[in-house]
Protein backbone atom coordinates (compact mmCIF):
# COMPACT_ATOMS: atom_id res chain seq x y z
CA UNK A 1 0.00 0.00 0.00
CA UNK A 2 2.89 2.29 0.46
CA UNK A 3 4.74 1.53 -2.39
CA UNK A 4 1.19 2.05 -4.25
CA UNK A 5 1.07 5.64 -2.55
CA UNK A 6 4.57 6.65 -3.34
CA UNK A 7 4.35 5.95 -6.51
CA UNK A 8 1.23 8.04 -7.17
CA UNK A 9 2.64 10.92 -5.35
CA UNK A 10 5.95 10.93 -7.35
CA UNK A 11 3.23 11.50 -10.43
CA UNK A 12 1.57 13.49 -8.31
CA UNK A 13 4.49 15.61 -8.40
CA UNK A 14 5.12 15.20 -11.74
CA UNK A 15 8.60 12.56 -11.45
CA UNK A 16 7.71 10.01 -14.17
CA UNK A 17 10.76 8.58 -14.66
CA UNK A 18 11.46 8.24 -10.86
CA UNK A 19 8.21 6.51 -10.38
CA UNK A 20 8.83 4.54 -12.96
CA UNK A 21 11.92 3.67 -11.60
CA UNK A 22 10.79 3.05 -7.98
CA UNK A 23 8.31 0.22 -9.21
CA UNK A 24 11.18 -1.88 -11.42
CA UNK A 25 13.40 -1.91 -8.04
CA UNK A 26 10.56 -2.90 -5.93
CA UNK A 27 10.12 -6.02 -8.57
CA UNK A 28 13.76 -6.96 -8.98
CA UNK A 29 14.88 -8.53 -6.01
CA UNK A 30 18.60 -7.56 -6.92
CA UNK A 31 18.06 -3.68 -6.19
CA UNK A 32 17.77 -5.03 -2.98
CA UNK A 33 21.20 -5.74 -2.42
CA UNK A 34 22.45 -2.23 -3.11
CA UNK A 35 22.58 0.93 -0.22
CA UNK A 36 19.73 3.50 -0.01
CA UNK A 37 22.22 6.14 -1.64
CA UNK A 38 22.56 3.65 -4.79
CA UNK A 39 19.35 3.10 -5.11
CA UNK A 40 18.38 6.86 -5.01
CA UNK A 41 20.79 7.63 -7.21
CA UNK A 42 19.61 5.25 -9.79
CA UNK A 43 15.80 6.80 -9.54
CA UNK A 44 17.18 10.26 -9.79
CA UNK A 45 19.71 8.96 -12.71
CA UNK A 46 16.10 7.82 -14.32
CA UNK A 47 13.96 10.72 -13.62
CA UNK A 48 16.90 13.09 -15.89
CA UNK A 49 17.01 10.57 -18.93
CA UNK A 50 13.22 10.92 -18.91
CA UNK A 51 13.19 14.05 -18.76
CA UNK A 52 15.78 14.49 -21.40
CA UNK A 53 14.19 12.35 -23.54
CA UNK A 54 11.04 14.08 -23.26
CA UNK A 55 12.51 17.56 -23.79
CA UNK A 56 14.55 15.91 -27.43
CA UNK A 57 10.92 14.31 -28.51
CA UNK A 58 9.17 17.94 -27.78
CA UNK A 59 12.12 19.47 -29.90
CA UNK A 60 11.74 17.21 -32.83
CA UNK A 61 8.57 17.66 -32.94
CA UNK A 62 8.09 21.26 -32.99
CA UNK A 63 11.08 21.23 -35.68
CA UNK A 64 8.92 19.54 -37.99
CA UNK A 65 11.82 18.53 -40.24
CA UNK A 66 11.38 17.04 -43.72
CA UNK A 67 13.42 13.78 -43.57
CA UNK A 68 14.75 11.49 -40.84
CA UNK A 69 18.01 12.52 -41.02
CA UNK A 70 21.27 12.10 -38.83
CA UNK A 71 24.93 13.70 -38.99
CA UNK A 72 26.09 9.59 -38.22
CA UNK A 73 24.78 8.71 -41.41
CA UNK A 74 26.60 10.99 -43.41
CA UNK A 75 27.88 9.28 -46.71
CA UNK A 76 31.55 10.58 -47.14
CA UNK A 77 32.35 7.54 -50.23
CA UNK A 78 30.27 9.37 -52.59
CA UNK A 79 32.78 12.61 -54.15
CA UNK A 80 30.23 15.60 -53.69
CA UNK A 81 31.77 18.11 -51.21
CA UNK A 82 30.85 16.80 -48.12
CA UNK A 83 33.77 17.67 -46.35
CA UNK A 84 34.21 15.37 -43.46
CA UNK A 85 36.57 18.04 -41.56
CA UNK A 86 33.88 20.62 -41.96
CA UNK A 87 31.22 18.48 -40.99
CA UNK A 88 32.65 17.54 -37.33
CA UNK A 89 33.24 21.10 -36.90
CA UNK A 90 29.70 21.72 -37.43
CA UNK A 91 28.95 18.81 -35.57
CA UNK A 92 29.79 20.68 -32.21
CA UNK A 93 27.03 22.57 -32.62
CA UNK A 94 29.36 25.92 -31.65
CA UNK A 95 28.13 27.68 -34.72
CA UNK A 96 24.64 27.28 -33.18
CA UNK A 97 25.79 28.57 -30.24
CA UNK A 98 27.44 31.65 -31.87
CA UNK A 99 24.42 32.44 -34.16
CA UNK A 100 26.40 31.90 -36.94
CA UNK A 101 24.26 30.65 -40.44
CA UNK A 102 25.15 28.06 -42.63
CA UNK A 103 24.58 27.97 -46.23
CA UNK A 104 24.44 24.98 -48.84
CA UNK A 105 24.00 24.85 -52.09
CA UNK A 106 24.08 22.42 -54.95
CA UNK A 107 22.17 20.84 -57.65
CA UNK A 108 19.06 18.56 -56.86
CA UNK A 109 19.32 15.27 -55.35
CA UNK A 110 22.74 15.92 -54.14
CA UNK A 111 22.10 15.80 -50.70
CA UNK A 112 21.49 19.45 -49.50
CA UNK A 113 17.70 18.54 -47.51
CA UNK A 114 19.39 15.22 -45.53
CA UNK A 115 22.27 17.42 -44.50
CA UNK A 116 20.10 20.38 -43.44
CA UNK A 117 18.00 17.93 -41.48
CA UNK A 118 20.76 16.01 -39.85
CA UNK A 119 22.29 19.24 -38.35
CA UNK A 120 18.54 20.09 -37.63
CA UNK A 121 18.33 17.00 -35.67
CA UNK A 122 21.54 17.63 -33.78
CA UNK A 123 20.95 21.02 -32.76
CA UNK A 124 17.57 19.57 -31.20
CA UNK A 125 19.93 16.97 -29.55
CA UNK A 126 22.04 19.15 -27.94
CA UNK A 127 18.99 21.24 -26.34
CA UNK A 128 18.16 23.99 -29.19
CA UNK A 129 14.68 24.88 -30.75
CA UNK A 130 14.23 24.56 -33.78
CA UNK A 131 12.33 24.68 -37.28
CA UNK A 132 12.31 23.38 -41.02
CA UNK A 133 10.26 25.22 -43.63
CA UNK A 134 10.45 25.26 -47.56
CA UNK A 135 10.67 28.98 -48.43
CA UNK A 136 7.49 28.97 -50.61
CA UNK A 137 5.53 27.58 -47.53
CA UNK A 138 7.30 30.28 -44.72
CA UNK A 139 6.36 33.07 -47.23
CA UNK A 140 2.87 31.61 -47.88
CA UNK A 141 2.78 31.29 -43.85
CA UNK A 142 3.74 34.71 -43.44
CA UNK A 143 0.74 36.26 -45.85
CA UNK A 144 -1.70 34.13 -44.19
CA UNK A 145 -0.72 35.55 -40.84
CA UNK A 146 -0.91 39.29 -41.70
CA UNK A 147 -4.46 38.41 -43.21
CA UNK A 148 -5.67 36.65 -39.94
CA UNK A 149 -3.98 39.23 -37.28
CA UNK A 150 -1.25 36.17 -36.21
CA UNK A 151 1.54 37.95 -37.47
CA UNK A 152 2.96 39.74 -34.36
CA UNK A 153 2.95 36.02 -32.46
CA UNK A 154 4.20 34.23 -35.60
CA UNK A 155 6.96 36.62 -35.42
CA UNK A 156 7.85 36.39 -32.13
CA UNK A 157 7.83 32.39 -32.61
CA UNK A 158 10.49 32.48 -35.40
CA UNK A 159 12.71 34.99 -33.62
CA UNK A 160 12.71 32.78 -30.82
CA UNK A 161 13.80 30.01 -32.57
CA UNK A 162 17.52 28.91 -32.10
CA UNK A 163 18.20 27.53 -35.56
CA UNK A 164 15.66 28.50 -38.59
CA UNK A 165 16.11 26.25 -41.47
CA UNK A 166 15.07 27.52 -45.07
CA UNK A 167 14.52 24.63 -47.94
CA UNK A 168 14.03 25.46 -51.62
CA UNK A 169 15.84 29.12 -51.47
CA UNK A 170 15.58 30.30 -55.21
CA UNK A 171 13.03 28.07 -56.95
CA UNK A 172 11.82 31.11 -58.48
CA UNK A 173 12.54 34.79 -58.27
CA UNK A 174 11.09 36.86 -55.22
CA UNK A 175 8.71 39.53 -55.44
CA UNK A 176 9.34 43.00 -53.76
CA UNK A 177 7.13 42.48 -51.02
CA UNK A 178 8.11 39.13 -50.10
CA UNK A 179 11.43 40.37 -50.10
CA UNK A 180 10.62 42.97 -47.94
CA UNK A 181 9.27 40.15 -45.33
CA UNK A 182 11.99 37.96 -45.68
CA UNK A 183 14.39 40.57 -44.78
CA UNK A 184 11.81 41.18 -41.64
CA UNK A 185 12.46 37.93 -40.31
CA UNK A 186 16.23 37.82 -40.99
CA UNK A 187 16.79 41.25 -39.41
CA UNK A 188 14.92 39.96 -36.04
CA UNK A 189 17.80 36.93 -35.87
CA UNK A 190 20.77 38.84 -37.00
CA UNK A 191 23.71 38.01 -34.54
CA UNK A 192 20.85 36.25 -31.68
CA UNK A 193 20.04 33.32 -33.55
CA UNK A 194 21.19 30.80 -36.29
CA UNK A 195 19.87 30.35 -40.34
CA UNK A 196 20.71 27.19 -42.25
CA UNK A 197 19.99 28.06 -45.74
CA UNK A 198 19.39 25.60 -48.42
CA UNK A 199 19.73 26.29 -52.38
CA UNK A 200 20.21 25.03 -55.71
CA UNK A 201 21.08 28.01 -56.56
CA UNK A 202 24.87 29.53 -56.17
CA UNK A 203 25.09 32.05 -53.10
CA UNK A 204 27.02 34.50 -55.82
CA UNK A 205 23.21 34.04 -58.09
CA UNK A 206 21.09 35.17 -55.01
CA UNK A 207 21.24 38.49 -55.80
CA UNK A 208 19.50 37.68 -58.83
CA UNK A 209 16.51 36.45 -57.53
CA UNK A 210 15.38 39.84 -55.98
CA UNK A 211 13.99 43.17 -57.85
CA UNK A 212 15.66 45.64 -55.37
CA UNK A 213 19.23 45.59 -54.54
CA UNK A 214 18.57 47.50 -51.37
CA UNK A 215 16.83 44.59 -49.77
CA UNK A 216 19.00 42.59 -51.56
CA UNK A 217 21.89 43.80 -50.19
CA UNK A 218 20.19 43.50 -46.35
CA UNK A 219 19.27 39.90 -46.90
CA UNK A 220 22.97 39.25 -47.84
CA UNK A 221 24.65 41.13 -45.67
CA UNK A 222 22.56 39.01 -42.83
CA UNK A 223 22.94 35.85 -44.18
CA UNK A 224 26.41 36.04 -45.26
CA UNK A 225 29.53 37.24 -43.63
CA UNK A 226 29.34 34.89 -40.85
CA UNK A 227 28.21 32.14 -42.83
CA UNK A 228 29.87 28.88 -42.97
CA UNK A 229 29.40 27.81 -46.39
CA UNK A 230 28.93 23.84 -48.16
CA UNK A 231 28.98 23.50 -51.92
CA UNK A 232 27.71 20.09 -52.95
CA UNK A 233 28.22 18.75 -55.92
CA UNK A 234 28.01 15.50 -58.05
CA UNK A 235 25.32 12.91 -58.88
CA UNK A 236 21.97 13.04 -58.07
CA UNK A 237 21.87 10.73 -54.44
CA UNK A 238 18.22 9.25 -55.25
CA UNK A 239 19.95 8.02 -58.54
CA UNK A 240 22.56 6.40 -57.12
CA UNK A 241 19.88 5.20 -54.31
CA UNK A 242 18.08 3.66 -56.98
CA UNK A 243 20.47 1.70 -58.47
CA UNK A 244 21.74 0.22 -55.73
CA UNK A 245 25.06 2.63 -54.31
CA UNK A 246 23.69 3.24 -50.94
CA UNK A 247 21.23 1.52 -48.81
CA UNK A 248 18.84 3.97 -46.85
CA UNK A 249 19.81 6.63 -49.41
CA UNK A 250 20.07 10.74 -48.49
CA UNK A 251 18.23 12.74 -50.49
Amino acid sequence: MLINQTVENLRKMRLTGMAEAFLAQNQDPGYRELSFEERFGLLVDRESTYREDRRLKRLLAGAHLKTQACVEDFDYRQSRGLDRSVMAGLSTCQWVRDHRNVLITGPTGVGKTFVACALGNLACRNGFTSRYYRLPRLLMDLGIARGDGSYPSFMRRLAKTELLLLDDWGLGPLAAAESRELLEVLEDRCQTKSTLVASQVPVDKWYELMPASTVADAIMDRLVHNAHKIALRGESMRKIAAAGGQKGGES
